[in-house]
């Protein structure tokens, strides 16, 4: 066995002992169960409660968020050839290790009380929106990197993730509850930003590794599949009431419909072969629900969620015809995922819809949904259009945040 084989592997097997036992010894000290019925450890600041939810509404909740961060973002990556199956081992290594480093990075900033870091469901599904930002970075190296730089890149990611969070759920007061910003933007603009730092010239001319063949179209099918099934409960899972939820469940449903046609409108116009892809209608429902993470429990009304829906499946069709080659020639700049035309810019539009919705915001149209959308404008602190710009605002600081800790970490 070649030497360098052999030391990687070693490599591996030590900072996952080095990690998992730096894990379990905060764990031991930090660590608590939530006691039932406390709804004094939910952090308001967090966007998102289950305070007054009764637990057996939260474990299915949790339950279809974590079968999204396994399977439906696991299976994105099976597309590549040479790569396929050993990316998705290498997506499960990143999943078990971001859900316990971000439940004790998130649990310093939200759940910490007289010296404990107490865990329930809230916590567990905030673990894994930062788990999915994650996952979103490490689409954009596949294939370029070994477990060891994932597991860094996942170690960094995480905490830079919970720090953008806590800046913009806690002292700017911004609603996202899907995840627009802080998972789509931040997870697509910081594993871009490790892409180009990683940039090797010679290396990144392969073309050997994105082979396809009709077993990655399976695979492809099947996350589809679960995107359309569970990512309504992503989008809805951190609302803050049962009555509350439907309308994120309503405009996620409408607009995947929507951006499901949009790619059989473009597909067969841009691409010769004319037979539509499984991973091009899977791309067309993750940018989907990039644009409607932070407008999903606002007012869209159903003709707003066909239209939000419709741009955003014409996003990855055309993003990948005219944006990628650019971004490979000119910025040199590898995204083996799309992570930009799946999850970048239907974010960044996401997040500008959601800024519209809050700036037309009134308590006549929410009534009593304004205090669980936009607490901060129904008890008086702040106007609509106050909060509208702390929206936009929270646009350049996660891009700023992502790209600075994109160069870091890379």
């Amino acid at each position: 066995m070649p030497e360098h084989t052999t030391t990687s592997r070693l490599q591996l097997s030590g900072l996952c002992f080095l990690l998992q036992t730096l894990t379990i010894i905060l764990f031991a000290v930090f660590v608590r169960y939530s006691p039932e019925n406390s709804p004094s450890l939910c952090s308001q600041q967090l966007n998102c409660s289950w305070r007054n939810q009764d637990l057996g509404f939260q474990h299915p909740r949790f339950r279809h968020v974590h079968l999204q961060a396994l399977l439906g973002f696991g299976l994105l990556v099976t597309f590549l050839g040479r790569y396929g199956l050993g990316s998705a081992a290498i997506s499960i290594l990143v999943v078990a290790f971001a859900m316990q480093w971000a439940v004790l990075i998130q649990g310093f900033l939200y759940f910490f009380l007289n010296g404990k870091i107490y865990v329930g469901a809230q916590s567990m599904v905030s673990a894994d929106f930062c788990t999915a930002a994650v996952l979103i970075a490490t689409g954009a190296v596949l294939g370029r990197v070994n477990p060891v730089q994932m597991l860094l890149l996942t170690l960094l990611g995480v905490t830079l993730f919970a720090l953008n969070e806590y800046i913009l759920h806690s002292l700017i007061g911004v609603s996202d509850s899907g995840g627009s910003l802080t998972v789509h933007t931040f997870g697509a603009y910081f594993g871009l930003m490790v892409s180009r730092i990683l940039h090797q010239p010679h290396k990144d001319k392969r073309k050997d590794q994105l082979d396809e063949g009709h077993q990655p179209d399976v695979f492809a099918a099947v996350g589809t599949i679960y995107l359309w099934i569970f990512w309504p409960s992503f989008t809805s899972a951190t609302t803050a009431h049962d009555n509350a939820e439907s309308w994120a469940l309503l405009n996620t449903y409408f607009s995947l419909a929507a951006s499901t046609l949009a790619t059989f409108v473009l597909s067969p116009v841009l691409h010769e072969e004319g037979t539509l892809r499984m991973v091009q209608l899977q791309d067309a429902t993750l940018a989907n629900a990039a644009m409607m993470g932070m407008a999903g429990e606002m007012l869209v009304t159903p003709f707003g969620a066909l239209i939000a829906g419709f741009l955003a499946g014409l996003i990855p069709p055309l993003g990948f015809r005219f944006l990628t080659p650019i971004l490979r020639s000119r910025l040199k700049t590898q995204d083996t995922c799309g992570v930009h035309n799946v999850h970048g810019l239907p974010g960044i539009l996401g997040a500008l819809l959601g800024t519209l919705l809050t700036a037309l915001a009134t308590a006549d149209a929410y009534g009593g949904r304004l205090e669980m959308v936009l607490p901060l404008v129904a008890q008086g602190s702040r106007t609509a259009t106050h909060q509208a710009l702390c929206h936009l605002c929270a646009l350049p600081i996660t891009l700023l945040l992502a790209t600075l800790g994109g160069c870091l970490t890379g």
